[in-house]
């Protein structure tokens, strides 16, 4: 193996910026900054929600019930001609 090719491996700080936790580890940096951690990410703590930018989950919700009435619509003339 060659000599001082390898990066420095030592003690490094994980830091999260939404919450502020740190987490103490080793690793080839110094420190690392974070958006979002396991203490703070709407995933692991459950409080998940739905960030509705202009409207667009409703205009989903509308359009999909529009698609399923469309559906079942087609499916009630499908069964009249067959009868």
């Amino acid at each position: 193996m060659k000599d001082s090719i390898h990066p420095e491996y030592g003690d490094m700080t994980i830091t999260c910026l939404s919450c502020g936790s740190e987490v103490q580890t080793r690793g080839t940096q110094s420190s690392l900054q974070i958006d979002l951690c396991s203490n703070c990410h709407p995933f692991y703590t459950g409080k998940q929600r739905i960030v509705d930018t202009a409207g667009r989950v409703d205009r989903f919700n509308q359009r999909r019930a529009a698609a399923d009435k469309a559906q079942k619509d087609a499916k009630k003339r499908e069964k009249a001609q067959a009868a």
